[in-house]
């Protein structure tokens, strides 16, 4: 059995009717065309040298891999070769199984490890019918080929299940699967795919979709019974947004806020935490931007746009995972982000030799499900959208256009590279150990890459945390619409429905937010951030409640509960006569996203 090591040399670096896009793709034709947040994490370097040019497969891109070889035997007595690759040893949790018979016919199978904690896969000479299933001292034989095997790996390959069970659930097979596309999605696919000019015409499709989420709440004196019940940073919760001490006695009645509180609902103070119901360790917080401190909104006017009046009065939402309570994972949707090219791109930076920047064009043969793994499922308490598609997830202007094949966002799932992770980018990654760090990726940080379980880039920071000044501020992109990559539309008209995550520090206390901003541009997003005194704050995905989509899950029993953190995510749900199915959790969905799973206590 020969085992091998590779190295990390020579890598390759809402609704609208499809009538009102052939509306907008009339009009365009016509119209036009700092510091790391966490501690002891590197400091900033140069990017990283270019890449050669040559086509390879996403195992390729894997410097952690290690590959080993046996005979094995067919159900008739056929003989071949199983090559075993740990894609990522670190991680143990994803596999991938070629086989190669004597007639020459060739498989490959993208194998999950359910327990990669205490298990381990092995080929082993002496045992041809599979592989063996190392766990401690023990030792369990998974036949794959014979036909005792139930089922064996050719019969659960077409099952056209996401994830078969093998060797009575001790191993998965992932399987390939349509992602469900909304109907948003689907028309903006048609238009960009079939209609000449179509990706100008989504461009356009933007300035219809904006303030078309807009919420805005009355601000009333606050009641003295029949509000809800604010919890205390002092008592190991989030730190509240630092509000103007003239709205400290007011509150806020989000109209559209679907997440039930623990203690009551209606009347919110603005800018502070309440617990959500259900769910310990899980909060919930409204504010509108022209609440905050005077001296947090005229700070930093060189790198932040003053607000507008309805950004300002524009709602956000947000929520705040406690991290010691909870694990955060991060998975691909069936088809997004893919892998190929960005049209976003400068001509110059794309090579014509490779599919993609990675030197890759498909993830194939491993397989993305668009879906929580079995053993996740019953341990996620909420799922959340990812980041941008690959065709809006590359710069096109400014400094980082220039550099690394015009800097396209990196994302790992399970230890495994799909695209590299770029300098310069803002990084949500989870490593081995389960600790959540978000920062401005750099090219010395690659020494981290064989740790990092989950990883997604999108854009630049919102906000930082500036360790001179101890505090809290915008990004230096944050009002540049070019090189900060912050899409919306040609004449850099930003004001639109965002999502956003950041990391707070609350003493030894560390929390998850993610934010939804009703309309607002990525200045008002930083404000926000700021107010809430993040550690670091970056941008998702936008424009649409699907993309944006936030569903946390309770559960009493058997019984499932699916609240949405706005009331009309729910469209993007499938029902059926048993209730609500939700997206990620009950379905494969085409887009990426990231789930919230409690941690064993």
């Amino acid at each position: 059995m020969a085992l091998k090591r590779f190295p990390r040399a020579n890598r390759l670096p809402g609704r609208f009717p499809l009538g009102l896009f052939a509306l907008a793709g009339m009009q365009i034709l016509l119209a036009s065309n700092r510091a790391a947040a966490d501690p002891g994490v590197a400091a900033p370097n140069e990017p990283t040298a270019p890449r050669p040019a040559v086509p390879r497969s996403v195992v390729d891109l894997q410097p952690f891999r290690q590959a080993s070889s046996s005979r094995i035997e067919s159900e008739n007595g056929a003989s071949g070769t199983a090559t075993l690759i740990n894609l990522n040893p670190t991680i143990n949790a994803w596999y991938l199984l070629r086989v190669v018979w004597q007639d020459g016919s060739e498989s490959s199978y993208h194998l999950e490890n359910p327990q990669p904690r205490s298990q381990t896969l092995v080929l082993d000479p002496k045992y041809p019918l599979g592989v063996e299933l190392l766990e401690g001292s023990a030792r369990h034989q998974c036949n794959l080929f014979a036909a005792t095997a139930n089922p064996t790996l050719v019969e659960a390959s077409k099952s056209h299940v996401p994830y078969a069970s093998l060797c009575e659930g001790r191993l998965l097979l992932r399987n390939p699967v349509k992602g469900h596309l909304t109907r948003l999605e689907a028309e903006a696919q048609f238009v960009r795919n079939q209609v000449w000019g179509g990706e100008k015409i989504t461009v356009i499709f933007h300035h219809l979709l904006e303030d078309s989420h807009r919420e805005t709440a009355q601000l009333n004196a606050a009641a003295q019974q029949g509000s809800a019940t604010a919890v205390s940073a002092a008592d190991n919760a989030p730190l509240p947004a630092l509000i103007d001490v003239k709205y400290a006695d007011r509150v806020l009645t989000p109209t559209g806020l679907g997440l039930a509180l623990e203690n009551g609902h209606g009347e919110l103070r603005p800018g502070a935490w309440y617990a959500a119901s259900g769910n310990p360790g899980v909060y919930v917080s409204v504010i509108e931007p022209q609440l905050i401190d005077t001296a947090i909104l005229e700070s930093h006017r060189a790198t932040v746009n003053a607000l507008d009046s309805v950004e300002a009065s524009s709602l956000c939402y947000l929520v705040a995972f406690d991290l010691d309570r909870f694990d955060l994972g991060y998975a691909l949707g069936t088809e997004n982000p893919s892998v190929e090219w960005s049209e976003h791109i400068q001509p110059q930076m794309r090579d014509p030799r490779l599919p993609g920047p990675d030197g890759i064009g498909t993830i194939a043969p491993l397989i993305a499900t668009g879906l929580i793994t079995p053993g996740s499922a019953g341990i996620t308490v909420a799922t959340f959208a990812g980041g941008f598609k690959r065709a809006h997830g590359a710069f096109k202007y400014g400094q980082l256009a220039t550099v690394n094949h015009g800097s396209h966002y990196g994302f790992v799932e399970n230890g495994v590279v799909f695209s590299e992770l770029q300098p310069g980018l803002a990084t949500l990654f989870v490593l081995e150990d389960g600790s959540v760090h978000m920062k401005s990726w750099e090219a010395r940080d690659e020494s981290l890459l064989g740790k990092i379980r989950y990883a997604r880039q999108n854009g630049v920071p919102l906000v930082e945390f500036d360790e001179r000044s101890q505090s809290t501020v915008p990004g230096q992109l944050v009002n540049q619409w070019g090189p900060g990559n912050w899409s919306g539309s040609e004449d850099m008209k930003l004001r639109t429905l965002r999502a956003g995550a950041a990391l707070q520090w609350n003493g030894k206390k560390h929390y998850l937010i993610y934010a939804v901003f009703s309309d607002a541009t990525p200045s008002a997003m930083a404000r926000v951030f700021q107010a809430y005194r993040c550690r670091y704050g970056m941008p998702l995905d936008m424009n649409a409640l699907e993309h944006s989509y936030f569903a946390l899950y309770r559960r009493t029993g058997s019984q499932l509960y699916v609240d949405y953190l706005i009331d009309g995510m729910s469209e993007v749900d499938k029902t059926d006569s048993g209730g609500t199915v939700p997206r990620f959790l009950g379905y494969p969905d085409n887009r990426d996203f990231f789930f919230v799973m409690r941690r064993s206590q």
